[in-house]
């Protein structure tokens, strides 16, 4: 909301309800005359007339104020024949016969002048000031200046009593039609403003053009500020993803491929002799690190498909428990930690298989990596009316309430974490296919309770025949 002067609101007001139009001045002014001379008809019997004509300042007075002098100077003559025609002898004639009436006449005329113009001098200033609170106003609510110089211009025009006003910003003169008026602050051009239909008052040039130039100006600055400000940021987070990035592909790439080599090595060297239990470990050992790896590469891969906007997913109706059972199997032996219970009938949703069977097999390997070895795991579905909800619950040291929605967050692990392995991208996935497919993610749990990680996706009001 504007600040604006009392005085500049009162003009809006009374111009929406037509109280400033031709026809209203005119009733207005005879409204006032008449009113001034009733109520010197009753004063009569108990004042001399000859001092009550100064009354009439009152039916002048408002006149001038509020419509100004071509409507003041009608009333002050008005004013002074109505009261030489009922008060003044030869009574209901139009003579003087005083020449001081003459004098009482030319003080009214003076007044109407010197009233009018210092009313209209007041609305002037008010719509100066109310025009430059409006701009203020509006470049701090609305946003880019570039934006707000129309609706800038078209107040302007009306404040500098033009045809038309354009600003257009910039610290090289340009050629557009119409006068161009500069608009500078100390030795900086922030812009120009081109005047058309008139020259306007050079009085509220003068007064309203170096505010408006100090705003403008103001403005530009945040502006530009406003963009270096972005653009840092997004280089930081650039910057601290990069060297998340680089941290869990020194780490999290590297333990893996030593395992690998180690093994390999180990039975590559001609000069060891492996028992066959030896053997068989090492295999096992080989086929475990590059399955991690692989995982791993997997998240990558799908994380930038997600920032990319490239994980665009081809929905179908889906049995809820078809996914899950998809998802524990991708987890290979670690599946057998899972309790997984299901009611009598599958709910439905549409959404990519691949997405959701990813979302739910990252929620429970972060659940089994988090959780003691000797607890299990517990995959739950419920329904709502309008959602299918799949919660994974672990029985791990829990999660603060500050870490609830950091945890989804790219190379992000959970402070309590034992488990040094993973990039941490397991859950920012997760959120980012149900997202894909209109559903979401949330993390529910106190810290040393355990967690629950629930899956939401939109349900399909159909039975899927199994």
């Amino acid at each position: 909301m504007s600040i604006a002067a009392p005085n500049a609101l009162l003009d809006r007001a009374a111009v929406r309800l037509g109280l400033f139009g031709p026809f209203a001045g005119v009733v207005a002014s005879v409204l006032a005359v008449a009113a001034v001379t009733g109520f010197i008809e009753l004063l009569k019997p108990h004042v001399p007339v000859l001092s009550l004509g100064v009354l009439y300042i009152f039916a002048v007075l408002p006149i001038a104020i509020v419509w100004g002098l071509r409507y003041a100077v009608p009333v002050s003559i008005g004013s002074m024949l109505a009261y030489n025609f009922f008060f003044l002898p030869p009574l209901y004639t139009l003579t003087l016969a005083d020449s001081r009436n003459w004098f009482a006449l030319a003080v009214f005329l003076v007044t109407s002048v010197v009233v009018s113009e210092l009313a209209a001098g007041a609305r002037r200033r008010a719509r100066e000031s109310e025009l430059l609170a409006q701009v203020a106003t509006d470049l701090l609510e609305r946003g880019e200046v570039s934006r707000e110089l129309e609706r800038i211009g078209a107040d302007a025009a009306r404040a500098l009593q033009v045809e038309r006003a354009r600003i257009v910003l910039g610290s090289e003169p340009v050629r557009e039609p119409g006068e161009a008026v500069p608009l500078a602050v100390s030795d900086r051009r922030v812009g120009t403003m081109f005047l058309e239909g008139g020259r306007g008052r050079v009085g509220a040039r003068r007064r309203l053009l170096p505010a408006l130039a100090s705003l403008l100006g103001l403005a530009i600055d945040r502006d530009r500020l406003a963009r270096e400000a972005v653009e840092a940021e997004a280089l930081r987070r650039s910057d601290a993803m990069k060297t998340a990035l680089l941290r869990a592909v020194s780490h999290d790439l590297r333990s893996p491929l030593m395992a690998i080599l180690t093994s390999a090595g180990a039975l590559s060297h001609g000069g060891l002799s492996l028992a066959p239990e030896d053997r068989a470990e090492l295999l096992d050992t080989i086929v475990a690190e590059a399955d991690r790896l692989d995982r791993l590469v997997s998240n990558l891969l799908d994380l930038s498909r997600l920032q990319a906007g490239a994980a665009q997913p081809e929905p179908a109706v889906h049995a809820i428990d078809d996914l899950i059972v998809q998802a524990l199997a991708e987890l290979g032996e670690d599946a057998a930690r899972v309790e997984a219970s299901f009611g009598d009938e599958s709910p439905a949703v549409r959404a990519d298989a691949n997405h959701v069977e990813r979302a739910i097999a990252n929620l429970i390997e972060n659940a089994l990596r988090y959780s003691p070895a000797t607890e299990p795991v517990r995959v739950q579905v419920a329904t709502t009316p309008a959602e299918v909800l799949v919660r994974v619950i672990d029985h791990g040291p829990g999660i603060g309430a500050g870490e609830l929605e950091r945890i989804f967050q790219p190379f992000q692990r959970g402070a309590s974490s034992r488990d040094t392995r993973g990039a941490g991208l397991g859950l920012a996935i997760a959120r980012g296919f149900a997202e894909a497919n209109g559903g979401r993610v949330w993390a529910e749990s106190r810290a040393g309770q355990g967690a629950t990680f629930v899956l939401s996706l939109p349900a399909v009001p159909v039975e899927v025949v199994a």
